[in-house]
């Protein structure tokens, strides 16, 4: 923590004057993607499985007219410190415990909820948030990297400060908020999640902080069960959350509808220095786990809807991280139709 401090006021400093010789002609899209994730083994019959996120690498790095478009960073490891950022100490200390207490090949659930571990989820997890982080500061770093799509898994946007739930063991997105802000001292983030499940674990870490808009659309009723447009916020977070619930059946229309009707007026009072995008592609029509309609074009639509939002407040930096979507072709193809709307 107090490294980040110190370290804060000459890192703005430089970014600053990296973002004003920025080369928009010459932009960068950031993917985040490393092996190590692959090792968090859920079981046979789980849908979080390692396919998902070495069928998109694969279609991302086959996809000709992309290519030179992207850069692939090196991922490190999250520490501790960059951890506790957002989680409490005894909840790491907890999911260490459980971790190593996994012989190899055996699984069993996270006490705090219904997460599946095994010996090297605590790894897996750690570089999921270094990837994250890594996005955060090739964005604010990078003269012309101006958006990232972090692949990751397990996903994160269920948890909270000290419980690991719905397949989620840290918060990718919230730990890249909390990092952004300590790093770079920014003081306003939008964090978007159109995941068909509500981000139950980022709402509630937000939830009485107005640095961080959190706002989320999501099929209604489904797991976890919270995101009403009753829930918006207390103390001095109070309309810092806003959430649109969607009937099973919605689809491009609705999610686009969501974002222009409620989101961008929204944002033209916080006004965003950055974006972080929960995205979640379970809400897409040949998903296994949601009863929403969206397709490749819709995901598409967002990703322009998101980026005319972010070029107006927050020069263009996004930061999109993956959440939920266990059709793996089919997310897959929404990821590349996302990639192709940053690359324009």
């Amino acid at each position: 923590m107090k490294i980040l401090s110190i370290l804060s006021v000459a890192v703005i400093t430089m970014v600053s004057i990296s973002s004003a010789i920025a080369d928009p002609k010459n932009k960068k899209i950031a993917v985040l993607f490393d092996s190590r994730m692959l090792a968090h083994d859920t079981g046979i019959n789980h849908p979080e499985k390692p396919e998902r996120l070495t069928t998109a690498s694969t279609a991302i790095r086959n996809a000709k007219g992309l290519i030179k478009h992207l850069v692939w960073p090196t991922i490190k490891e999250a520490s501790d410190e960059t951890l506790q950022l957002v989680h409490t100490e005894d909840y790491l200390r907890l999911v260490a415990s459980e971790v190593e207490a996994q012989e190899k090949d055996q699984t069993a659930y996270l006490s705090t909820g219904d997460v599946v571990i095994s010996k090297d989820s605590d790894m897996a997890s750690r570089v999921a948030v270094g990837a994250v982080i890594e996005g955060v500061d090739q964005i604010m770093f990078n003269n012309n990297t101006f958006t990232a799509f972090a692949l990751v898994r397990p996903p994160g946007h269920h948890a909270s400060a000290d419980r690991g739930m719905g397949f989620c063991i840290y918060n990718n997105v919230a730990i890249a908020a909390r990092y952004a802000q300590q790093r770079y001292g920014l003081q306003r983030i939008l964090i978007v999640d159109f995941d068909v499940h509500h981000g139950n674990g980022t709402q509630d870490i937000f939830y009485d902080d107005n640095s961080v808009f959190y706002f989320s659309v999501h099929q209604h009723p489904l797991y976890p069960g919270t995101g009403s447009p009753q829930e918006t916020g207390s103390g001095k977070g109070k309309g810092f959350t806003l959430n649109v619930e969607l009937p099973k059946g919605s689809g491009d229309a609705e999610l686009i509808n969501a974002l222009n009707s409620k989101l961008v007026k929204a944002m033209d009072e916080f006004r965003p220095e950055f974006i972080l995008v929960s995205a979640g592609f379970d809400g897409h029509q040949a998903d296994p786990l949601g009863g929403l309609h969206y397709t490749e074009k819709g995901y598409q639509e967002v990703a322009k809807v998101l980026s005319d939002l972010a070029k107006k407040h927050a020069d263009a930096k996004t930061l999109y991280v993956m959440e939920g979507g266990y059709s793996h072709d089919n997310t897959s193809q929404s990821i590349l139709a996302i990639l192709h709307a940053l690359a324009k």
